[in-house]
């Protein structure tokens, strides 16, 4: 299954439509990106389009959607309720599949560059992208919009940009460009025409201002239906759930004699924000579960008929020297972060566990990092044995031949080496993951993380075994002394590491026969 990124950029243009078709068109241009959805908003003049790839059809896929919007919008004729600093206001990438939030960051970082230095855009990174801690809020980046930036940007040193000039593009404004994680951006509208109870009622609701932890809230003013909203982004849905944030808003809403007209979500949300929704207004719980939705079995389904692992165990099986040990190694390996990040995720959003989400949260993106890295060893380690194989196949005869056998052996026996040796060292970096998370995850998934730590250990162990193989007699005398002692000490660390999640985990089964 491929690596999926999403991107949900915002312009500023949700009035003209053939423009905002070209743009749909730019962002839809890149093989591997998929547009899957945009709206657009009249009063706001703003519109959000979703775009989810590969990470790299991604990337692009946002260059080319800024540099349409760049040809396409003039800041200097636009007017509309939402704030802006930018043709293209904000792009966020957000990590769907097989991806941690460190691609996205990258992702953020190298578009913002580009941008910056091709189409001469000021760009603030924003997030968890940011460079400042005064920049991880897209309020503040965007404070005084594109006619206060304009001038702050040559005059105070606090608001120069992280790429481009310093100054701010005469027609295109500026851009923040950003990771994060998923956005739901949820508009509640008020059936009154009075916009100081909107505005209100956002300042009960936003975090800057004393509200909720992961809202953003404001107020505006809809004068084409005579009506007022509160316009919100939930950053975190997990900890600031929309039904929790709708009773907010209703409540408040009361105490001025104001009902709620209607909610509106806008661009796309994820299934778990609405099952939350779902589950708390029919208070289904306990024997109630998300694998009761159709299309989720349904997904699961399909997902457990494509499972790779059998094609994978037939490679195996075959009688051939590669994929063998070592690639079986880094396999093990992976399997091990796998589960890591599994009792990662079922912790976080438990409320026994509150004070470690933030915590298991990181562990989580670092677990996949790993495995990401890890399975990509799997597939060089069969690539580097073969290759030794090819350089030991090389003619020994005449001299000058000899020769260069000698210096593709040399270079064939380094990669082989290098390889195991880093599924070492991921392993290990894994094992040391786990045992700092033994005390704060999910006491119902302990017996998991000790069976990563097993696969982890073995995938060390194996590893080691392979270094030791490639450490044949000949070898060059520098690769065996700087080789073998880091196999040695990271084994030791391994081994220590395993102990240490074994007696964790046994201790956890007596206890739970205790009780």
């Amino acid at each position: 299954m491929s690596r999926l990124v999403e991107c949900v950029p915002n312009f500023s243009e949700g009035r003209d439509k053939g423009k905002i078709e070209e743009i749909c068109k730019a962002l839809a241009s890149v093989p591997g990106a998929t547009l899957l959805d945009h709206e657009g908003d009249p009063d706001h003049n703003r519109s959000v389009i979703t775009v989810v790839g590969t990470p790299e059809a991604v990337a692009e896929s946002a260059f080319q959607g800024a540099k349409a919007a760049q040809r396409l919008i003039d800041l200097n004729q636009h007017r509309g309720a939402h704030p802006r600093m930018g043709a293209v206001d904000v792009i966020p990438f957000i990590p769907i599949r097989d991806v941690g939030m460190d691609t996205c960051i990258a992702l953020a970082r190298q578009v913002g560059e580009r941008i910056g230095n091709q189409l001469e855009i000021p760009v603030y990174l924003y997030e968890r992208a940011a460079t400042r801690p005064d920049r991880e809020d897209l309020a503040a980046v965007r404070q005084g919009e594109f006619e206060g930036l304009r001038v702050a940007i040559g005059s105070d040193p606090a608001r120069s940009p992280d790429f481009g000039p310093a100054r701010i593009h005469p027609t295109a404004g500026a851009v923040a460009v950003g990771a994060r994680f998923f956005l739901v951006a949820f508009n509640v509208n008020l059936a009154t025409d009075r916009i100081e109870v909107a505005q209100r009622i956002a300042k009960v609701l936003r975090f800057r201002t004393g509200g909720f932890r992961h809202v953003k809230a404001l107020g505006f003013s809809l004068r084409e239906r005579g009506i007022v909203q509160v316009s919100m982004n939930l950053i975190n849905y997990r900890e600031s759930a929309v039904h929790r944030i709708f009773a907010m808003v209703e409540e408040e809403a009361r105490r001025y004699g104001v009902n709620i007209l209607e909610s509106e979500i806008v661009g796309l949300v994820p299934n778990e924000a609405m099952v939350m929704t779902a589950e708390h207004a029919l208070r289904l719980y306990d024997a109630w579960t998300p694998r009761q939705i159709l299309e989720n079995r349904l997904l699961e389904v399909q997902s457990e008929s494509q499972n790779t692992l059998g094609p994978l165990l037939d490679r195996f099986a075959a009688p051939t020297t590669a994929p063998g040990g070592g690639s079986a190694s880094a396999a093990m390996a992976a399997l091990g972060t796998a589960l890591t990040a599994m009792v990662c995720g079922l912790t976080h959003g438990k409320k026994a566990y509150t004070a470690h989400w933030e915590r298991v949260l990181a562990a989580r993106e670092t677990a996949e990092r790993m495995r990401r890295e890890l399975t990509e060893l799997v597939e060089k380690d069969a690539r580097a044995f073969e290759g030794l194989m090819a350089a030991n196949r090389l003619p020994k005869e005449p001299e000058t031949r000899a020769a260069v056998r000698d210096e593709a052996i040399r270079k064939a026996t380094r990669e082989a080496v290098a390889v195991p040796l880093r599924v070492m060292e991921l392993g290990c970096e894994a094992l040391e993951l786990a045992a700092g998370l033994a005390d704060c995850t999910l006491a119902s998934a302990v017996t998991d993380l000790g069976v990563g730590a097993l696969a982890a250990e073995a995938g060390v162990i194996g590893a080691g075994y392979n270094v030791q193989a490639n450490l044949v007699p000949g070898t060059e005398p520098a690769l065996i002394a700087e080789a073998e002692p880091k196999a040695t000490t990271l084994l030791a660390r391994a081994r220590t590491h395993a102990e240490a999640i074994r007696n964790h985990v046994a201790a956890r089964l007596a206890k739970m026969r205790e009780t």
